[in-house]
């Protein structure tokens, strides 16, 4: 074989490494989500805060199947003081349930116990201002977890499952690693990584940036 024969071989083999390479690890990666506050209400609640009958306006998907954000948003009323336009997350649930940062409790004059969705006994009250009137929603405040999104197939790939706590390293100018994530596995849900502003501003993080499990 000629030595340009060989050198350009050569150099294919490390182009073609070096692309492996980065399509695993990209294969490997979780997308991040950062949620800004918002509140998810009851068909009762919606039609007490804007009518009987009223039904939510979808505004823009969001990234899990299903779920999207509405066009119409809302105040809620703490002792200290006010937030406005609170986005609704559609569709309807069960339970009302307002998801807000540390810092907007500072604001409110409230203290949100850190809480997974869905796990709100013993959480706090709080008031909600809509365009017919106020209503007080007696508990589901909370500041979120932080969790991982994942579909069953993801859950394998990564060698986790449902329940499990894990670290999450994310790189950049001020690099952190967020201990005790907790992975949720759903035929419904599609990978992302979900944490709120607090912890995002914190380390400088984008959404759509890319998180690696630690092992």
């Amino acid at each position: 074989m000629k030595q340009t024969e060989l050198q350009k071989l050569v150099e294919e083999t490390v182009v073609n490494v070096i692309q492996s390479e980065v399509t695993s690890k990209d294969r490997m990666c979780i997308p991040i989500g950062v949620s800004n506050r918002h509140v998810h209400l009851s068909e009762a609640v919606v039609e007490r805060l804007f009518g009987t009958g009223y039904k939510l306006t979808k505004h823009k998907e969001l990234s899990q199947p299903g779920q999207f954000a509405c066009k119409e948003t809302v105040t809620v009323i703490g002792p200290r003081g006010n937030l406005r336009n609170v986005r609704i997350l559609g569709p309807a649930r069960e339970m009302t349930q307002l998801e807000i940062s540390l810092s907007d409790g500072f604001v409110l004059g409230v203290k949100p116990p850190v809480r997974l969705s869905g796990d709100i006994e013993g959480t706090p009250s709080f008031i909600l201002q809509g365009p017919r009137g106020q209503l007080k929603v007696e508990k589901g405040l909370i500041c979120a977890a932080r969790h991982i999104h994942m579909h069953p197939t993801d859950a394998e790939k990564f060698g986790v499952q449902h329940g499990e706590k894990v670290d999450i390293f994310v790189p950049g100018e001020r690099s952190v690693t967020f201990h005790d994530t907790l992975i949720r596995v759903s035929e419904s849900f599609q990978l992302e990584m979900h944490i709120d502003f607090d912890e995002a501003n914190a380390a400088q993080i984008q959404n759509d940036q890319k998180a690696w499990l630690k092992r």
